[in-house]
């Protein structure tokens, strides 16, 4: 019998913003850990957030026209994270004067969590939910 390698996937969202600087500090306050920005001035080339529970988003500015997602428009998407601790979270973004789209919700299906924008107009939600 053969054995199996199992190859770990990580999917890493990717998104562009017009002011690339400024939501890399938004989504730092928020509890994502800055671990590389590649640019000069304003226009970032590239960078890296990690979540602290695994998992991350890539994101760059919007006028690097050399882009491979060069069409995608800034700051539209929607994510979900996975968290265990929304209640606190929320209070987080609430004091960041994030704009809360939907306010903490208890689900049916066993979730806990909220709904908020960046400032760019990005849809982050955030729950207890981490799948079937």
């Amino acid at each position: 019998m053969t054995e199996k390698t199992v190859v770990q996937t990580v999917i890493w969202p990717t998104l562009r913003y017009d002011d690339a600087r400024a939501a890399i500090r938004f989504l730092v306050a928020m509890g994502f850990e800055e671990v590389v920005v590649y640019g000069e001035g304003e226009i970032v080339d590239h960078a890296q957030l990690r979540w602290p529970g695994g998992g991350g988003v890539m994101l760059g500015s919007a006028q690097r026209e050399d882009s491979a997602i060069k069409d995608v428009v800034a700051g539209t998407g929607s994510i979900y994270v996975v968290i265990d601790n929304p209640d606190e979270l929320h209070d987080r973004a609430v004091g960041l004067g994030a704009n809360i789209t939907r306010g903490l919700t208890d689900e049916d299906y066993g979730s806990r969590g909220f709904t908020m924008k960046d400032p760019e107009g990005v849809y982050w939600s955030f729950g207890t939910y981490g799948g079937e």
